[in-house]
């Protein structure tokens, strides 16, 4: 990954990390929150990154 993307969480299907250049879908949660939709550049499933204490 290059350090100029942005990392947005791991695919919750195979653990790839996913970059802003995988956006699909962004969108304004309920609760005001933003969430998005990637496809994840291994498994190719569209996903939801899951966010990881790093």
């Amino acid at each position: 990954m290059n350090a100029d993307e942005s990392f947005l969480g791991r695919c919750p299907e195979c653990g790839e990390d996913i970059s802003e250049a995988w956006i699909l879908v962004e969108y304004e949660k309920d609760d005001g929150t933003e969430g998005v939709w990637t496809e994840c550049p291994a498994c190719a499933d569209v996903v939801a990154p899951e966010q990881t204490a790093e």
